[in-house]
Order: C-alpha cells, then sequence, then structure tokens
C-alpha cells in the first residue's frame, strides 16, 4: 500500500464538516492500532486498523463517503490510495489526523471504547 500523487486530501476541519450531513453522510474510517484507538478517537469514527487492512478493507461500504484518518495523515494516505486504487469510489484522506483533529478543538472520546464503538454500522 504505497501512497500516490493526487489523493484527494481534506484538513481536519473540513472532515468534521462533511460528517455533518447525518446517517447519509461520510463514514470516518480510523486506521489506527487499537492502542491508539482508545486513547483518543473522533466520536463515531470505525476502527480498521492499517494492520489489518488489507484483509478487511472490503468491509467498508463502497456506496458512502468515506474520510480516512490516522495519526498525522500518513497511515491514512496510503489507507486512501488503496481503496481508491481498488475501485472505492468516493475515499479522502484526513491530513494532520486525529493530532490535528484534537488540537482544532473538535469532539473527541478518551479511555476505553463502548459495546460497539468502532465497529462498522449495519448496512
Amino acid at each position: 500500500m504505497n501512497p500516490q500523487a493526487g489523493v484527494p486530501t481534506v484538513d481536519v476541519r473540513t472532515a468534521a464538516a462533511r460528517l455533518d450531513g447525518g446517517a447519509a453522510g461520510p463514514l470516518l474510517v480510523d486506521v489506527r492500532e487499537m492502542n491508539e484507538f482508545v486513547e483518543l478517537r473522533a466520536p463515531g469514527a470505525v476502527l480498521m486498523p492499517l494492520s489489518s487492512f488489507p484483509l478487511r478493507f472490503r468491509e467498508l461500504p463502497s456506496d458512502r463517503p468515506l474520510l480516512v484518518i490516522c495519526h498525522m495523515g500518513g497511515r491514512s494516505l496510503a489507507a486512501t490510495a488503496h481503496l481508491r486504487a481498488s475501485g472505492y469510489p468516493d475515499v479522502t484522506n484526513v491530513a494532520g489526523g486525529m493530532a490535528g483533529w484534537e488540537q482544532a478543538g473538535l469532539p473527541t472520546k478518551h479511555g476505553p471504547i463502548e459495546p460497539g464503538e468502532g465497529e462498522l454500522p449495519n448496512r
């Protein structure tokens, strides 16, 4: 999964604004590892660690916009490029990642995850 030039990218504030679209809006996909997700996460984010991403990415909906986030933006850039190369039409990298998300004062959660949190929504 090598990043490619021309991968669509938005900043954290733009990503957060897009997420306000409700259930039909974009899905935020966090590709960090579980320990990072427990420490800090965006409410409603789906956890799909990059370590298992090549085996699991097809679980993601291809009929819904996806916003991909990690800690700073490198891993999410690679995952976004992979999804686009695999036929996902509407995937965007979130530059700045969760570090930028938190620094921008956007909503976050910390600590143990609740049942169902981080899981893909039912289709």
